[in-house]
């Protein structure tokens, strides 16, 4: 297809389709004269990857040439490129050291990882800016007055790790590598709104199952 084309198929003007080219967030087409490219189907899954980074992700275009670069980064497997991508995402800010409380929620965590056994959560530790992001949400729970422990967390932990196994089937049934880790990438942006509302809509069905409207 044309450049129009392109265009007109992922709602993606010309002037930044052009742009994306220059930035190395999306390959060149290939050269079919001296002014004229055609592009083909994984140029259109790479822009619709490129609009739900900035567009549903709402990042930065630099951060998203950043995630875009892991993605494309071949000398990786498929978990170090996927992974390299999601922490590029931004992320809540890090804990703070020195409080008591953030090292009894980095316990608590520590143990829940030993419960689950998952091991390359614990070997990781806090190199994922997740487990850091974690250690702050448990801790800010802690110091509100909830008891967040490894045994709380470990059900739902569980149930996330469900959650995980449906993701990366639903990344297997696409063809190509580059498909498998883009799709991820934009799992990652995508399907938390949705499962964020599908927890509060089934909270909202089952209080109404017990208590009643």
């Amino acid at each position: 297809m044309r450049l129009a084309e392109l265009s007109e198929r992922s709602g993606v003007s010309t002037a930044t389709i052009k742009y994306y080219l220059r930035q190395g967030m999306l390959a060149p087409g290939r050269r079919i004269g001296a002014t004229t490219a055609e592009y083909d189907e994984s140029h259109l899954r790479r822009l619709r990857l490129v609009r739900a980074l900035i567009e549903v992700g709402r990042l930065p275009v630099a951060t998203a040439k950043e995630v875009l670069g892991h993605v494309d980064d071949h000398s990786l497997g498929r978990t170090i490129r996927l992974g390299a991508a999601l922490w590029a995402l931004p992320h809540g800010p890090d804990p703070d050291d020195g409080d008591e409380t953030v090292a009894a929620a980095r316990r608590e965590v520590d143990r829940l990882l030993e419960t689950l056994g998952w091991s390359t959560a614990r070997e990781l530790g806090e190199l994922s800016p997740d487990h850091r992001a974690l250690v702050v949400a448990v801790a800010t729970l802690l110091r509100l007055g909830y008891p967040w422990d490894a045994e709380l967390m470990a059900p739902y932990a569980r149930l996330m790790h469900q959650a995980a196994i449906r993701d990366l089937d639903f990344v297997e049934t696409h063809p190509s590598e580059a498909e498998k880790v883009e799709t991820a990438v934009a799992a990652a942006i995508l399907f938390e709104p949705v499962l964020r509302a599908l927890h509060r809509l089934a909270q909202e069905e089952e209080s109404a199952r017990r208590y009643g409207l």
